[in-house]
């Protein structure tokens, strides 16, 4: 199991107009003067878990071993919904219990959660708007300064998960969905190079169709710099995803398309 570095990581959908991810840092920093905090992103589209949980998978793991993931993106803060305190073979991670750590659950198989019971890890205030503040960070601060990890609360096995999209075969055609819209507009699926290596043994077509609503992308390209301004066209991106963009353009906002649309390999 990993051993708590100084090293946390804040994921939100809080912005950067308010107080709230300063105060964070004020808590932790209190608590443990020597620690590092990294920002994943406070841009999450408010309330989005989905995305949330898409944007701490495709980044948790280039942290080092013992990096201490901190998660809020919170719809149901101050009622009944769990805090959760998990760790897996490498890492750390703190998040409402609302399906934020699908993605995480699901790739890394054998985890210990715990609920965040214990009120010697909690500030004390007036309202229960701000778990952030008030239960997550000083939590995370506390695990890296070495409280024991089962301190922390009771184990449990049931933690909410969310279902997660994946392709599937209508005849000939793979399925997919778009799952993310990055900054850049660039639509982001569920297909991978395996899935196009599974359409080109069944189609015995080197290069693959893709499909999108009204528009045909005939194979993929290997850089940004073979797109169009104008017509789409489809790559597989360093995180390995099969991805639609226009070059130099926001293939989201000019193709008028978003997460759920359907992706077809044919």
């Amino acid at each position: 199991m990993p051993h708590p570095l100084g090293l946390i990581t804040l994921l939100t959908d809080f912005g950067d107009r308010d107080s709230f991810v300063a105060s964070m840092k004020g808590v932790i920093l209190t608590i443990n003067p020597h620690a590092s905090i990294v920002d994943l992103s406070h841009h999450v589209p408010p309330h989005s878990i989905e995305d949330a949980a898409y944007l701490l998978k495709s980044s948790y793991r280039y942290f080092p071993e013992g990096t201490v993931h901190v998660a809020v993106v919170d719809p149901g803060v101050g009622s009944a919904r769990r805090p959760l305190i998990a760790k897996s073979e490498h890492y750390f991670f703190l998040a409402p219990d609302n399906g934020l750590l699908t993605p995480i659950l699901t790739e890394d198989g054998e985890m210990e959660v715990r609920e965040i019971e214990n009120s010697d890890f909690r500030l004390t205030s007036p309202g229960h708007t701000f778990d952030g503040r008030d239960l997550f960070a000083p939590a995370a601060a506390w695990l890296t300064r070495q409280q024991p990890f089962a301190s922390f609360g009771r184990l449990i096995d049931d933690c909410k998960t969310f279902t997660v999209a994946t392709p599937t075969w209508e005849g000939k055609v793979l399925v997919g969905e778009i799952v993310h819209v990055d900054r850049f507009g660039n639509l982001i699926s569920n297909l991978t190079p395996h899935h196009v290596k599974e359409i080109r043994d069944v189609t015995k077509r080197p290069d693959p169709l893709i499909r999108i609503a009204c528009h045909t992308i005939d194979g993929l390209v290997g850089s940004y710099q073979e797109g169009d301004a104008q017509l789409p066209r489809a790559l597989i991106n360093s995180n390995g995803q099969l991805e639609i963009f226009l070059k130099e353009s926001s293939a989201a906002s000019l193709l008028q398309l978003g997460k759920k649309e359907s992706v077809r390999l044919t």
